[in-house]
């Protein structure tokens, strides 16, 4: 079943200027709902606390840095526990399902949703619906307990198994109905959030006091709006380990070239970050900077200059780059939507091998590492179980205070609810215009792979209009540059 986002933004001016994106709320289309006080006041976990609920009016601004003369911004409204809920704690039936490929913290996000349910607000009915959305209504649910999910994350995965696909809205509005579920914690990806949002309109459409709430996960960091996704850290430490293996199976050889192909369908931030982390890269590959294999300026060139100035290089390729290069177009899709790619690393691998064995008549070793799927199987580092966790209770928070529609994550550092369609409209992306590329770049010492078709007929034009002499030529061929 396709997924579309039909729900309308909710937003409104503050009185200094700015543009709040709200989220919807509850009282929205069932009014007069009753409220409580939040047990958070009599926890004594919490009875050091300054101040124990966040402002209603607080919010949270989309950009830190603006000019003078520019307008005062987007806002989301900030997350946190309020003074009044809008259920009680004992009629609390809540569920929690994961979708999408596996990724470092998914169990720990689980548990401390579980937890903090428990622990902060004396919920204690929690299922886990298992295998997907499919689960909703085609497989068993997990009832989940402090005690059930005390150590899953130290476990890689998900202990509720996951899918792609399976999305049929109303089979899985009608089993939470049927269930008496009035809370739902959805952990996925891009296509996953679509699917919430759809499953919360479908719920506001019965007008059912179901509270639904995202929590956006993906190991390439590719989600609009939020700081970084969870699992981020782990994939970027994790790849390390890979490049300096590659670093030294490369340096032990003569003519050594080590290949690591990382995750990042469309976003290159895990081979960024690894590249910068690492040192040990020569040329990193994201899919938002193209690049070409022959003639002067590309990658043949540049890997033959680097063998004979160290001996040894290490390549770092994601997974979406250099994808139009392949022979053959793949149109086809995953059960979530996702472009089917070819291996990247294993093309670029045997095409390098065959250049410089054919063409070059020169003895070069290659090893090819692929640690995608370990990368993603592992239990997430400190760093992401930390940040896990506040997702967690974030969502916890905005669902308890009556908000539905929504899914969580730090604006700028500090947590927020953000529309679904807003981390649903497009991609996060390296801006290969930006200083962090440039990083790299300086790092790497790797050409820029500007398009050679474009640079030559650049230069035909220059040629043809005999330019000044002494123009700058990088200044002459910005033009062709690739652009955001």
């Amino acid at each position: 079943m396709a997924i579309s986002d039909n729900s309308e933004p909710k937003t409104a001016t503050g009185p200094c200027g700015y543009v709040l994106e709200d989220v919807p709320h509850l009282v929205d289309y069932i009014p007069d709902l009753p409220t409580y006080p939040n047990p958070l006041q009599d926890n004594p976990s919490y009875s050091g606390v300054k101040q124990y609920f966040v402002n209603a009016d607080d919010t949270v601004a989309q950009k830190i840095v603006i000019h003078k003369d520019s307008p005062r911004g987007t806002h989301f409204r900030r997350s946190g526990p309020r003074q009044k809920v809008y259920f009680e704690s004992s009629e609390v039936h809540a569920c929690v399902v994961t979708c999408g490929g596996l990724c470092p913290g998914l169990n720990t996000a689980i548990r401390e949703i579980v937890c903090g349910l428990n622990h902060m607000y004396g919920v204690k009915r929690i299922l886990g619906i298992e295998g997907g959305y499919r689960g909703f209504y085609a497989a068993n649910t997990i009832p989940l307990t402090a005690k059930v999910v005390n150590d899953i994350h130290k476990s890689g995965g998900t202990i509720l198994g996951t899918s792609r696909g399976g999305h049929d809205t109303s089979k899985i509005v009608d089993s939470i109905q049927d269930r008496g579920i009035n809370q739902v914690y959805i952990l996925g990806g891009n296509g996953t959030q679509r699917g919430a949002s759809v499953i919360f309109e479908e719920i506001r459409r019965r007008g059912l006091k179901v509270a639904v709430a995202g929590i956006p996960k993906t190991v390439d960091n590719d989600i609009p709006v939020i700081d970084k996704s969870f699992g981020f850290d782990t994939a970027v430490e994790e790849a390390q380990r890979a490049i300096s293996a590659a670093h030294v199976e490369a340096g032990s050889i003569e003519n050594g070239i080590g290949v690591v192909k990382l995750m990042g369908r469309y976003s290159g931030f895990i081979a960024m970050y690894a590249t910068l982390a690492s040192r040990d890269v020569d040329c990193c590959l994201i899919p938002e900077s193209p690049f070409y294999m022959e003639g002067p300026g590309g990658l043949y060139e540049y890997i033959e200059r680097r063998l004979k100035e160290n001996g040894h290089m290490v390549i770092v390729i994601a997974e979406g780059a250099g994808q139009e290069l392949l022979s053959e177009s793949m149109n086809q899709q995953d059960a979530s939507g996702n472009k089917l790619l070819q291996d990247v690393g294993l093309w670029l691998s045997q095409n390098i091998r065959d250049h410089f064995s054919k063409q070059r008549k020169m003895t070069i070793n290659l090893k090819y590492i692929d640690p995608t799927y370990m990368i993603r199987a592992i239990p997430s580092n400190a760093s992401d179980n930390v940040y896990s966790t506040l997702l967690a209770q974030s969502a916890i928070h905005g669902a308890m205070a009556g908000y539905t529609g929504f899914t969580v994550g730090p604006v700028n550092r500090r947590h927020a609810y953000i529309p679904f369609h807003r981390v649903t409209q497009g991609q996060n992306k390296v801006v290969i215009t930006d200083r962090m590329w440039a990083r790299l770049l300086s790092s790497t010492n790797q050409p820029s792979f500007l398009d050679l078709k474009e640079v030559e007929a650049k230069k035909k034009e220059e040629t043809k209009a005999q330019p000044i002499v002494g123009e700058n030529h990088s200044e002459a061929t910005s033009a062709s540059r690739p652009k955001e």
